[in-house]
Parts: structure tokens; C-alpha cells; sequence
């Protein structure tokens, strides 16, 4: 552990505070999600918006109460930690253009790099997320998902 004790205490508060943040901006990113109401009477935007509610209880609380934290991460570590709320975030913008299968895609395969898999297998483990999860929400609990712009207009033609 390096460092002196209120630097580990400001640390895990600075690290609080980027989490609520995002879940701010992951809430207000999963609230704008349109869909048809008779499609779902919850609707896709109940999972991301109470996940962020969650989320923003928790590093509220982190931040009031921060525990014993370590210094920041360097390395891969650090580029993993920035690069997971960089993915869940163009994830979230590539959901109405690219659609779902595509925007998971792009999650698990650029997470599993940020974890340090090859490249065959990110985009292995990438196919498979995105066909399972496709199989799990579209298929088996017939959830709406959102087939993106770019495929709308390709089967248009």
C-alpha cells in the first residue's frame, strides 16, 4: 500500500465521486431509451435506470464513508479501469445505431482485451455474449431490442 492515510481516504472518495457521476450519466443515457409501450409493460429502461440508482447509493455512500483504499492503479490495471467505463458508456451510445447485438459485441470483446485475452479470444468470447445474451432477452423473455439504424436501413434495400 503506498501512501499515507488520508491520501487513501481521498482516493477512494475521488473514486466515489467519478462513480456517481457516471451513474448519472449512465441513468440519464438508459432513461432516454424509446421503446413502444405495449411491448413491455416495464420496459428496457427499468435495468439500466435501477442500475444506476444503485449504483449512485453505493459511491454516495463511499464517498461519506470511504474504507481503506489502495493507491490508483498504474499499468494495464489503470487502463483497464478506464477503459470499462469507457466501453459501458460507447456501449450505451451504440445500442440505437448499431443495435444490441452489435453494442455487446463491442463490450465483452473490448473487456475481455482490457483483461488481457487475445484478440481470437475477445472476439470469440464477444460472438458468444452477444448471441447468448441476444438468445436470453430476445428470444427466451422476448424483450425488445433495438436492432440499430445502420441494419434497419441495409434490410430496407
Amino acid at each position: 500500500m503506498h501512501g499515507d492515510h488520508g491520501a487513501m481516504l481521498r482516493h477512494g472518495r475521488i473514486g466515489a465521486a467519478v462513480l456517481f457521476v457516471f451513474a448519472l450519466a449512465f441513468g440519464w443515457m438508459g432513461s432516454r431509451i424509446e421503446y413502444a409501450f405495449s411491448s413491455d409493460p416495464l420496459g428496457p429502461r427499468t435495468f439500466p435506470v435501477a442500475l444506476a440508482i444503485v449504483l449512485a447509493v453505493l459511491a454516495a455512500l463511499n464517498f461519506l464513508r470511504p474504507g481503506r483504499n489502495e493507491g490508483w492503479p498504474r499499468g494495464a490495471t489503470l487502463v483497464g479501469a478506464v477503459a470499462l467505463p469507457a466501453l459501458v458508456c460507447a456501449t450505451g451510445l451504440l445500442f440505437e445505431p448499431a443495435g444490441f447485438l452489435v453494442a455487446i459485441f463491442v463490450l465483452t470483446t473490448g473487456a475481455s482485451r482490457a483483461f488481457g485475452a487475445s484478440w481470437p479470444r475477445s472476439i470469440g468470447a464477444g460472438i458468444a455474449h452477444a448471441i447468448g445474451w441476444y438468445v436470453l432477452f430476445g428470444v427466451l423473455l422476448e424483450v425488445q431490442l433495438p436492432a440499430g439504424d445502420l441494419f434497419k436501413s441495409l434490410l430496407k434495400r
